[in-house]
C-alpha cells in the first residue's frame, strides 16, 4: 500500500507526509529529495542549468521508482508531478492519492519568503501561484482519490485528517498503518 500526496508548492506534502508515515508506521519518501540525491545538487540549480523539461523527466523516473519499490510507504510528490499524464496515471494506479488543496492566497502567505522554489522566483509570486493553480488544480483532482482542504490547520491536524480519511474509506487501518483487508464476502 502506497499513499501519495499531491498539491501545490507549499501545500504541506512533505511535512504532512513525514507525520503521516510516522503515525501509520510506514516508510516515507519525498520525490524532490530523491531527485536532489540523484543529481547531487538542488532542484533550483538543475532548473537553472537544464530547464524544466529535463527536470520533469527526472521527476517522472523518480515517481516511477518510488511507486515500484517494495513495501508500504507515504510519498510526497513535487508540486508539478501531475503535469505529465503518465505521472497522473502511475500515481492513481500505484497509490492512494490525496490532494492537499490550498488556495493560491494561502500558499502565498506560507511561501512569500521562500527562495528555493524555482517557479516562484518571479516579480509577482502571487500571480504566478494563481497561474500554477489554474493549470494544476484540474490535474491534481484527476489523479486524486481524496481531496482535503488544508486551510490553516496545523501539520498534526492535517496528518490526522488524512489518516482518518484513509481509515473511513477502508483503505487503511489508521491505528496500525496496515492496509485494510479486502471484503470478499458476497
Amino acid at each position: 500500500m502506497k499513499v501519495a500526496l499531491v498539491g501545490m508548492p507549499g501545500g504541506g506534502k512533505s511535512s504532512v507526509g513525514r507525520g503521516l508515515a510516522r503515525q501509520l508506521g510506514l516508510g516515507f519518501a519525498d520525490s524532490d529529495s530523491l531527485i536532489e540525491q540523484r543529481i547531487g545538487g538542488t532542484i533550483r540549480q538543475f532548473f537553472d542549468e537544464h530547464g524544466e523539461d529535463a527536470f520533469r523527466s527526472l521527476e517522472q523516473q523518480a515517481i516511477t521508482d518510488l511507486l515500484t519499490q517494495p513495501g508500504d510507504a507515504v510519498i510526497a510528490t513535487g508540486g508539478g508531478a501531475v503535469l505529465r499524464p503518465s505521472n497522473r496515471a502511475a500515481l492513481r494506479a500505484g497509490a492512494t492519492v490525496v490532494y492537499l488543496h490550498s488556495s493560491p492566497e494561502e500558499l502565498f502567505r506560507r511561501l512569500r519568503h521562500d527562495t528555493q522554489r524555482p517557479l516562484l522566483q518571479v516579480a509577482d509570486p502571487l500571480r504566478k501561484l494563481r497561474e500554477l493553480y489554474a493549470q494544476r488544480d484540474p490535474a491534481y483532482r484527476q489523479c486524486a482519490h481524496f481531496v482535503l482542504e488544508t486551510g490553516r490547520p496545523s501539520v498534526a491536524s492535517l496528518v490526522n485528517m488524512v489518516a482518518m480519511q484513509l481509515e473511513l474509506a477502508g483503505v487503511m487501518d489508521g491505528r496500525s498503518g496496515q492496509s485494510a483487508p479486502l471484503n470478499t464476502a458476497n
